[in-house]
């Protein structure tokens, strides 16, 4: 048979092959019943891009059953157990008419309030390891931490060789870390703590073939619980440019560390967590010791995932949104909002509610940020006063509201952390904290540049043009 003909042949199959898988694929999306967004979306990728489109689609959409992935047995079993009773015997109960947001919360998320908190805010990452490490080496009974980074650089290796210490005194050390978040870490990081007798795990294990099924579930939660009486949450992780920032500005993020019966929620959050990776199971009341009250603050933990019915955190900030009277500001490194989170936004504005939304001038990423900017000009038409951080990178995922309602945590504004990780925030329902954080925002206010909508529309038709593209593969960033 002639060449020329056997590679004709030969590239006709191909093509009929390589389109039907694109079409196969685009049927899949369909029949996946996503969010109209995210199916077309991905239907865009798939047709003008059918090459990357079937690449990242193979690793990053596939939406298998996602019960198979994390078991919700974890909770379940906590929930059952005698020190649920005993922390539902300690939390609040006849708040939720004073507090909607609570309500909600304890409804849909079974998160429990409790009061008698004190809180410390940390807002640079020199003052977070400094107290994190003097509460280290305070411990005596044991020590669990989970983030979504841990590097193998100075300061990471200074949390290491405390945790080390510690352990060798007989002090029972667990570290969760994210295996997408430590991707570069050298395996030997671990090892080493291993070695030492500490406990790491690692969420969901990025491996071939089964890589795929887990890319999309990556644990974004920054934990830690010392003897069940002293906790740590935010957007901080364990790495050296927490500290040092960039060239070209500081790292700017917002870190809580909370003393008092809240923090039994950081504690079932992460045992839930780490019963999902380990199948051990810790509800022993030395995890969970009684506590006195220390302070005046109300907290309520809040986790969500990308395995239960309803996406918890995202609806509770558009609760949250709904019920602002008077203002309602928010910063957030990444704005991809969901379709609900920028309703609520743009009808509390043209409500007279005073909406404030910063973010960073410049970012760590150039996709996410481009598609942060083209939703601004929306916010902007309804009402919402847009500012963007020109000291260094924001990376603080905090907001505030009516001097009454305040939360810090790992969640960002974005269809990510809304829909696709494990998060975890700490809400708070008092005026001191909501003051103090208040006051944060403010004061990274005079650091900003607030954008005028009609020097925005002037901006080069270039940067509109990416910004608008980007925009529609915002349900996939």
């Amino acid at each position: 048979m002639d060449a020329s003909l056997v590679n004709e042949v030969f590239s006709v199959v191909f093509n009929v092959l390589y389109f039907a898988v694109i079409l196969t694929t685009i049927f899949i999306v369909i029949l996946d019943n996503r969010n109209p967004v995210k199916t077309m979306a991905w239907i865009l990728v798939l047709f003008f891009l059918p090459v990357v489109g079937l690449v990242f689609y193979f690793f990053f959409g596939r939406n298998t059953r996602k019960e198979h992935l994390i078991s919700k047995k974890g909770y379940a079993r906590l929930s059952k157990r005698p020190m649920a009773e005993y922390q539902s015997n300690q939390s609040f109960h006849n708040l939720e008419k004073e507090y909607p947001v609570m309500s909600f919360f304890a409804k849909v998320n079974s998160a429990l309030p409790f009061g008698g908190n004190s809180l410390q805010i940390y807002t640079d990452g020199y003052s977070m390891i400094q107290s994190l490490i003097r509460d280290i080496y305070r411990a005596k009974h044991h020590i669990h931490l989970q983030f979504y980074i841990f590097e193998d650089d100075p300061v990471g290796r200074l949390v290491r060789d405390v945790l080390i210490d510690k352990a060798r005194e007989g002090v029972k050390v667990r570290l969760l870390y994210d295996d997408v978040g430590c991707w570069k870490v050298d395996p030997m990081f671990y090892d080493q703590m291993l070695c030492e007798g500490i406990d790491v795990r690692s969420f969901l294990k990025v491996r071939f073939p089964r890589f795929t099924s887990k890319v999309n579930y990556r644990n974004h939660r920054k934990i830690v619980v010392i003897d069940g009486k002293v906790g740590y949450i935010g957007g901080m992780n364990i790495a050296l440019r927490y500290f040092k920032g960039f060239s070209w500005g500081i790292w700017r993020d917002t870190h809580v560390r909370m003393e008092g019966k809240a923090v039994y929620g950081l504690q079932t959050a992460f045992l839930t967590d780490w019963f999902a990776i380990d199948r051990t199971l810790f509800t022993s009341a030395e995890y969970f010791p009684k506590i006195a009250d220390c302070g005046d603050t109300i907290a309520q933990v809040v986790t969500s995932d990308p395995v239960g019915e309803w996406h918890d955190i995202m609806q509770g900030m558009v609760k949250a949104v709904c019920c602002a009277r008077h203002y309602f500001y928010v910063e957030t490194p990444y704005f991809l909002p969901t379709e609900e989170i920028m309703t609520a936004f743009q009808t509390a504005a043209l409500g007279g509610v005073d909406v404030r939304i910063m973010l960073p001038k410049r970012a760590d990423t150039f996709l996410t940020h481009k598609g942060s900017l083209s939703y601004l000009s929306e916010l902007m038409n309804a009402g919402v006063k847009v500012y963007l951080y020109k000291k260094g990178f924001l990376h603080s995922k905090m907001l505030v509201s009516d001097d009454e309602l305040s939360s810090v945590g790992s969640t960002n504004m974005d269809f990510r952390s809304f829909e696709h990780n494990f998060e975890a925030n700490a809400f708070f329902y008092d005026k001191k904290t909501a003051l103090a954080l208040k006051d944060i925002f403010l004061k990274d206010q005079k650091y900003c540049m607030l954008l005028s909508p009609k020097i925005w529309e002037k901006r080069a038709w270039k940067n509109k043009v990416t910004e608008s593209v980007v925009r529609l593969l915002a349900p996939l960033l």
